[in-house]
């Protein structure tokens, strides 16, 4: 009975056998994937280099970490320029910087021009970003009250030279009168005062007249220096005032802005530990962020009196030489502090 139940359990010995497409199926798998690792895994020289593109066609080439830092060069350059590996990095101070920082460029002078007088704008013949000359007609104020008041004038001088020419006869009747003894010296006193008043009135007539010509030139606005328009404040029949009365709905106080573009500084905020390296007149050089690659020639024009207790810091304010186009108000630059002061022919 036991031995019927043990042949029963037994495996014949052709079925013990794997299918053998089975087992060489498995082993072309495992070598498959081995190679594909390797060949991931295997160092190649295009690995050490990655390419990051910005805006624009600009591009930064970079080595890769595992090469130990040995290679590495960082280039910016525009598309179908030459990469330089030599150049420095943007934040490298120069050998004879004693600090570099950054600021803002500014204009040495913002002018703002404003009436003297409550008047309205009659015209305006600028837009922001215009050049304008030294003496050139900007704004014209409306003159139409200062004219009729100058042809009231013109009228009352006119009654006062017939009033000193009466004046003068009278005066010459009465000298003749007391000569012949007819009137009294007082009467010859009378008139002559009468002759000087009536001058003094033509004197006080004038200066009136003088006073409405001074206003009408008021009324043409014109530029005080060689520059351009940053703002254009009022607008034609806009009303204008020489101050504020107070409140944000009154009048406009300015009709434009104006600034030398020739004329820039780079204000920067100095921190406190950094005061002892910087002197007036230290020669300096400043770079705009926007174009890294271009270097100005500065220095130290000012160095503020007090500092911002709450910040730590002291403004200074580097005067830039020969600026260009490329140097844009209210952007950022970098500033490096040379050793040296600037030459005394600056």
């Amino acid at each position: 009975m036991n031995t019927d139940k043990l042949g029963q359990l037994r495996i014949e010995s052709d079925q013990k056998r794997r299918p053998g497409r089975a087992t060489w199926l498995i082993v072309l798998g495992v070598l498959v994937t081995t190679a594909v690792a390797i060949f991931f895994a295997w160092p190649r020289a295009a690995d050490s280099i990655r390419v990051w593109k910005g805006k624009g066609d600009a591009k930064m080439e970079v080595a890769s970490a595992s090469n130990g830092g040995g290679d590495a060069a960082a280039n910016r350059s525009p598309k179908g320029a030459a990469a330089s590996t030599n150049a420095p990095p943007v934040n490298a101070r120069s050998d004879d910087a004693v600090l570099t920082t950054s600021g803002y460029i500014v204009n040495r002078e913002r002018i703002e021009l404003s009436p003297r007088f409550l008047g309205v704008v009659k015209w305006i013949g600028v837009r922001k970003g215009d050049t304008v000359t030294n003496g050139q007609v900007v704004v014209l104020l409306d003159d139409a009250e200062y004219r009729a008041r100058l042809a009231e004038i013109e009228g009352q001088i006119a009654v006062a030279k017939v009033n000193i020419a009466r004046a003068g006869l009278d005066h010459q009747r009465a000298q003749q009168l007391v000569a012949d003894k007819v009137e009294m010296q007082k009467s010859a006193d009378d008139a002559r005062l009468a002759l000087k008043a009536a001058r003094a009135q033509l004197t006080q007539v004038e200066g009136a007249r003088k006073l409405l010509h001074t206003y009408l030139d008021w009324c043409v606005i014109k530029s005080p220096i060689n520059g351009v328009v940053l703002e254009k404040l009022v607008d034609p029949n806009e009303l204008v005032v020489p101050q504020s009365f107070g409140g944000t709905r009154g009048p406009s106080t300015a009709l434009i802005a104006l600034a030398d573009p020739k004329d820039l500084q780079v204000e920067i905020d100095l921190n406190e530990s950094d005061l002892p390296k910087i002197f007036l007149n230290q020669r300096c050089r400043i770079s705009p962020e926007a174009y890294l690659d271009r270097k100005y020639e500065g220095y130290v024009a000012e160095i503020a009196p007090e500092a911002n207790r709450q910040k730590g810091t002291l403004q200074i304010k580097v005067q830039i030489k020969d600026p260009d186009k490329f140097l844009t108000p209210e952007l950022s630059a970098k500033v490096e502090f040379v050793r040296e002061p600037a030459p005394k022919g600056r």
